[in-house]
């Protein structure tokens, strides 16, 4: 299995590190803006490859050697403003970093599947899929994947019941128009009451990276290890279900954005959308969202 990762900064080294812990991986290219900036990052991985039960084949390259990949994770990503209220405003740049680099690796690896984790990560999975002209099952965006794991972390300190053992969905896009989508929510065959406490906890979890942002500059371990998890159903065929940015195909009416809903992963990349019976609502936000979403996809088109 040949994983490629483009982009080897805060989020992509992580990346890097997690997926040869993980010991699935048989190749790791790590591409940064020149083979040289790859390798540090190379050489510290090799250097603790004697502490891994399965040691990968670690190489700093360049966009020519992900060719054949079977998993390319996009990482790149303009420079973060460390007082970022918004992840649109990286909207325009990162479309043009996505025109720029997509292409070429879709013709180096046309049968790959891409994780996208580039914020904003809904506009990036629409163009990735535009710019590359691969189907709807090839590209998956990290989503609201992180942040639903942040609302059932704080909903697991609640309620004292593991966090694996919770079904707790934020919904649609990676950004401020996202929702939690309480009425499906459960643990144990138990409806998760949508108390106000639970939505404070929700506004918590939505806020979270904005925090981690604030005090060490970037978000990197959460989003890393769950692009790994991503990789990982995908290598394994796993098919676990879990909210991704995806094509949306139609659910209440939307087809033309990338949004998160519940998918299942395995090694076809999105075997299959489910559709969450949402409550009126929730209903709503999720067009709004869907519009918000469409708005920037629009507002960062390239000329």
């Amino acid at each position: 299995m040949k994983v490629s990762i483009v982009g080897i900064g805060h989020v992509g080294s992580a990346l890097a590190f997690v997926l040869t812990l993980k010991n699935i991986v048989k190749e790791l290219v790590l591409v940064g803006r020149t083979r040289e900036s790859a390798k540090g990052d190379v050489l510290d991985l090799r250097h603790g490859q004697l502490f891994v039960d399965t040691p990968a084949q670690v190489t700093a390259g360049t966009l020519v050697d992900t060719a054949g990949s079977d998993i390319i994770a996009m990482c790149a990503s303009i420079p973060t403003p460390k007082d970022m209220r918004s992840r649109l405003e990286l909207a325009r740049g990162n479309v043009e970093l996505m025109r720029q680099l997509m292409p070429e690796l879709a013709r180096l690896s046309p049968g790959c599947k891409v994780v996208m984790v580039s914020n904003p990560v809904d506009v990036l999975v629409h163009y990735a899929l535009e710019f590359t002209g691969f189907r709807p099952h090839q590209v998956i965006g990290t989503g609201t994947l992180v942040d639903s794991a942040r609302f059932r972390q704080l909903l697991a300190e609640e309620l004292r019941i593991h966090s694996g053992d919770i079904r707790a969905y934020i919904l649609g896009e990676h950004g401020d128009s996202q929702f939690p989508a309480m009425s499906c929510a459960g643990a144990g065959g138990e409806p998760l009451d949508p108390t106000p406490g639970r939505y404070r906890l929700f506004e918590k979890a939505s806020k979270a990276g904005f925090e981690v942002l604030k005090h060490k500059g970037c978000t990197n371990y959460a989003v890393a290890l769950a692009a790994a998890e991503i990789i990982e159903c995908i290598i394994t065929d796993a098919k676990h279900t879990m909210p991704v940015s995806l094509r949306v195909d139609g659910f209440l009416g939307v087809r033309d954005v990338c949004l998160s809903l519940p998918a299942v992963v395995g090694g076809n990349g999105i075997e299959r959308v489910l559709h969450p019976r949402l409550n009126e609502q929730e209903q709503a936000a999720f067009l709004h969202s869907a519009q918000v979403v469409r708005d920037a996809i629009a507002a960062s088109r390239p000329v």
